[in-house]
């Protein structure tokens, strides 16, 4: 068992599960491709993994697009990526990291997307899914939120309400043994308005570690690195991964 959620995130921490009910100390991060977690993410999933949650990470696209590098071919690339996202997911504690294969910058809402996204849920069975907030298309006047990024988070948002919960939706599931199921929590990163801040500074070195895992990703890691940091870094010189939090009711 690990520290208390408390222990270390301070006053403002996720809520703990409730063991008598079949709550489960799980968290999910859902991401457009390989590497968007660890941007939106990685401090708060270090942060659990070391309190005792299992994190799982779950990557809709293949990231096939994801370079300029004419060395690269889309096939070597998604093997690339996929590395670089397990290896990324190790060095946070993050312990298990699925991917969904969709393509690359062709992600349209879909049956197909939330269908995959709510079997996702209903096997894993988390308390909380972490995910991109759908609704900006610039984020904070410094981020372009794009398709991809907005489609996975819309329908992460579907498939934790009500999909994921309601019977009727893809039945199919219920058959193969998956029974339905209700988050509890939901974290929206790149909001224009969060109203959950978590004090990564603790773990802010290990994020960076995580970025760099992405090694097809970051030729000019300092100079990226450095931008990051400024940008997670409050006045007061604590570093906040921040998001928007909706508890769930019933």
């Amino acid at each position: 068992m690990g520290a208390g959620l408390e222990d270390l995130f301070g006053r403002e921490h996720p809520d703990e599960p409730d063991e008598a009910k079949g709550e489960l100390r799980r968290a999910m991060v859902v991401a457009a491709h390989p590497d968007d977690a660890d941007f939106g993410a990685a401090g708060t999933a270090t942060l659990l993994a070391r309190s005792g949650w299992e994190v799982r990470y779950v990557v809709v696209t293949d990231g096939s697009k994801g370079s300029d590098d004419p060395a690269f071919t889309p096939e070597t690339l998604v093997a690339a990526r996929v590395e670089e996202q397990r290896a990324a997911a190790a060095i946070l504690g993050v312990q298990s990291v699925r991917f969904l294969g969709f393509t690359d910058g062709e992600l349209v809402y879909s049956r197909s997307l939330l269908g995959a996204i709510t079997r996702e849920i209903r096997e894993f069975r988390p308390y909380a899914v972490y995910t991109h907030d759908p609704e900006p298309v610039i984020i904070k006047n410094a981020f372009v939120n794009h398709n991809d990024h907005r489609f996975s988070g819309l329908a992460t948002v579907d498939a934790v309400y009500p999909t994921a919960r309601d019977r009727m939706n893809f039945p199919e599931h219920l058959a193969e043994g998956l029974e339905t199921h209700k988050v509890r929590e939901l974290y929206l990163w790149g909001a224009n308005e969060p109203t959950f801040d978590v004090d990564i500074s603790e773990v802010v070195d290990t994020k960076i570690d995580a970025l760099l895992a992405h090694a097809s990703q970051f030729k000019q890691e300092r100079e990226v690195m450095k931008q990051m940091l400024d940008y997670w870094r409050e006045p007061d010189g604590r570093y906040l991964e921040q998001f928007r939090r909706v508890v769930m009711w019933g």
